[in-house]
């Protein structure tokens, strides 16, 4: 959505355009508050790499040219850094909320490399109004090895779900790109080092009672993780459409073994 807007963010704000920005990001979330409603829908806070930002309006002038963009300015530090941006999504979740009274809408964080990185965040979300409650949820993606390493102290410092950016994981878990033609081969989220931080995760937001989710590839292409998530205790999985009528019908048989209804 925030791509189809077409310019950088930081080029809106210089110009004192940044209703704009709001606007456009408004109208595309009211359709799926609406749509949804009053089931929730979870923002996931933008993490554009610097590459893909400096491929917007005016993002040369506001990105700089890294290396390894993957593991670079991006997600919750980006945030902490320079929140006017962050502060502008904050500001449009605030306008669904608030002045058209879809208080359906959640918010994600991605790609958070480090508790204080959570924390300082959280702050950030706090002085913009929004706080924790029945019916504004924060959760967090999991996509970075610290992030199943050290989970129970992501749930301590306070979340209240977590989705599991399986894609990433894997890549950061066995240090290959998917991308990349050379090592592609390699990649597969099957393998046992990233099977057992999925299930570590899992478990650990069952014990904690923040709930679990599951995005990216591997839920629609195979149906032994699907059961595998089923067992270990997952709480909602994220798949492709053309995948949904085989992965429900994976977990109903599932839940039939379990005795559930």
């Amino acid at each position: 959505m925030i791509a189809d807007i077409g310019t950088h963010p930081k080029k809106l704000i210089k110009e004192h355009k940044e209703k704009i920005f709001i606007s456009k990001l408004s109208a595309d979330l009211l359709k799926f508050c609406k749509a949804f409603n009053p089931r929730p829908v979870v923002y996931r806070a933008t993490d554009f790499k610097t590459n893909e930002y400096r491929n917007l309006i005016g993002g040369s002038e506001f990105e700089p040219e890294e290396p390894n963009p993957m593991l670079g300015y991006r997600g919750a530090f980006r945030y902490m850094s320079d929140p006017k941006v962050f502060e502008l999504e904050l500001e449009t979740i605030m306008l669904i909320r608030n002045k058209y009274g879809y208080k359906n809408l959640w918010l994600m964080l991605p790609f958070v490399r480090t508790v204080r990185e959570l924390v300082e965040v959280k702050k950030i979300i706090a002085a913009s109004g929004l706080s924790r409650s029945p019916s504004f949820k924060l959760w967090m993606m999991v996509e970075i090895p610290s992030n199943a390493i050290i989970l129970d102290q992501f749930c301590e410092a306070g979340i209240d779900g977590v989705s599991i950016g399986s894609n990433d994981l894997t890549m950061l878990i066995l240090g290959t790109d998917r991308d990349n033609t050379e090592v592609a081969s390699e990649f597969d989220e099957r393998n046992p080092a990233v099977l057992w931080a999925i299930e570590r995760v899992v478990k650990t937001c069952k014990k904690y009672g923040v709930t679990s989710s599951i995005c990216g590839q591997a839920p629609s292409d195979y149906p032994e993780l699907v059961e595998k998530l089923v067992n270990w205790g997952i709480t909602s999985m994220s798949v492709n459409a053309d995948a949904i009528d085989q992965v429900r019908e994976t977990i109903y048989n599932v839940e039939q073994k379990m005795g559930k209804k």
